[in-house]
Order: structure tokens, then sequence, then C-alpha cells
């Protein structure tokens, strides 16, 4: 296989081709649960695996309308679909934005029996008050919440970073795991200098505050770099390049760069490719496991 060998390419190669107008739920569910990596965030134990959703929201960081295929393909009944087909699998953790449209779908999806119950937000910065976010969260049933990366890095880059302390101590005292984000790879290990409160953090394998949606190979060496320094446990987003980089190449290269106590998240998109999670799922038993 070409290192080139992009997402879709990756699935026709190891035959789950796409399979037009397979239903979300109709994709293999073979995988058993027990054999899912997990590790501990804060008081969680969670999936190494994390599902994110990004898709969900229509942020596909691709040009073109991809994303308004995501948010056309991706109802209500489909999101909590595939939250559920992500638990038959072994996934027992979901990363999503602090917003309107996920909060409301969580609560038809718990409300109905959903068996996903970790629930690591993301805070919304469109929330002009965001300690009411951080209340609504937890009164939402979040059990995790992190400021995210974009957030952190302008306040970083204004050099306003210390108003980001206020907000990780208002998720202390609702009761939830505490975690900063960034696309940097300096701005957590400054973080972690400075020794404020949080359990855990989100590192992106390329510094999108800098460069856009520039997806560069030193980038992410720089990542893994700083990663191996934070000492907290940390989820490592965007391993994918939001479907630029061979899947098999991408897991590897995350987990064995990435510590053990460390996860990582991904979304899926599988409209076009219904095998696409199992297929993830696959690739962290292969490379993620921690015993």
């Amino acid at each position: 296989m070409r290192p080139d060998t992009n997402r879709r390419e990756f699935l026709k190669q190891t035959g789950f081709a796409a399979i037009g107008g397979m239903g979300i739920g109709a994709a293999g569910e073979t995988s058993a649960s027990a054999e899912m990596p997990m590790v501990r965030i804060g008081s969680l134990t969670v999936s190494r695996l994390i599902i994110g959703g990004n898709t969900f929201s229509g942020h596909a960081h691709q040009p073109g309308d991809v994303g308004r295929q995501m948010t056309d393909w991706y109802t209500v009944e489909r999101i909590k679909s595939t939250l559920e087909q992500a638990a038959d699998v072994g996934i027992n953790t979901f990363l999503g934005r602090a917003d309107q449209h996920i909060m409301r779908m969580l609560q038809e999806y718990w409300n109905g029996g959903g068996r996903i119950r970790n629930w690591i937000a993301q805070s919304a910065p469109e929330f002009a008050d965001l300690s009411r976010n951080i209340r609504e969260v937890a009164e939402c049933g979040g059990k995790a919440m992190y400021i995210q990366g974009a957030h952190i890095d302008k306040l970083f880059k204004k050099g306003k970073l210390d108003d980001v302390r206020p907000w990780l101590e208002e998720i202390r005292e609702r009761g939830m795991s505490v975690g900063a984000g960034s696309h940097r790879p300096d701005v957590l290990l400054l973080i972690q200098e400075k020794g404020w409160p949080v359990d855990f953090y989100m590192q992106c394998c390329y510094n999108l505050s800098d460069r856009s949606e520039e997806y560069l190979a030193e980038d992410r060496e720089k990542a893994f770099a700083a990663i191996r320094q934070l000492e907290k446990p940390t989820i490592a987003f965007k391993i994918l390049a939001a479907g630029r980089n061979n899947p098999e190449e991408a897991f590897k290269s995350a987990f064995e760069n990435i510590k053990r106590t460390d996860a990582v998240c991904v979304g899926f998109f599988m409209k076009d490719r219904p095998h696409e999670m199992q297929q993830n799922v696959d690739l962290t038993q292969k490379y993620g496991r921690t015993g």
C-alpha cells in the first residue's frame, strides 16, 4: 500500500468498499467490546478510541460541500444510531461540542437508553458567557469538559492565556474532569509548567492555529513530542488529518508515539463508508493495546 493512500482507497483495498444506501446499524458488529483497550482520564474509564462529534456538526475540515453533506446525512436519529453502533464495538466515550444541537441530541439519546454515557464536552466559543456553557454541560450530564483548543490558542496569541484558568476551576467546581486543548505544540506544555488544575489535555496533531488547513508532517512530529512530555493523559485528535492520511499509518504512528495512558479521538462519516468505524476499532486493537 502506498504511504499516500487516502482513507477511501484504504477501505477499498482492504475489502470494505462503500455500500450505497446501507443503514448505519448495518455495518459489521463483530468486534468484542472486551478487546477495546481502556485508559483513565480523570475519574473516567475511557476507551482508547473515542468517537468524535465533528462530523455530526458538519465540521469537515475539507474543501467543497463536505460539511453540508455531513449535516444532511447526520440526522438526530442517525447520530443516535451511530453512537449505539460505537457501543457495540467497545467505544464507551463520546467527545462533542457543548452546543444546543449536541446537548439536545444527547438528552434524547440517554432518555432512550443510549449506552455511551461518557460525554467529554468541548466548550462552544459561540457562547458569550462561557460560565453558562460550563453550567449547562454539567446540568446536561457531561462527565468531563475542556476549553476548546482554538479558543485557548487565540488567548495565548493575545497574551491572555491566564484568562483560561478561572474556567478550568469552574469546570472542577461543577464536578467534571477538567481539560485544556490546543492546536499548537507549546501551549499545553506551558499550562503544565504553570501547574493548572487539569486532568487531561487535548492535543491536535497539526498546528491549524498557525497554518489554517495545512497538514504538515513536521507539525505532527512536534505534536507527538509535546504529548510525550505532558504528564497527564492526553487525547490526540486529527490523527487522520481530516481524512487525508492513510488510516493504517495514522493509527500505527499515533499509538507508537503517544503515551500508553493516552487516547485518540476520531470522527466517522459513514454515508459512503459503512465499515469505517469497525476498521478504526480494528486498528486501535492492533496498535493501541496497553497490556
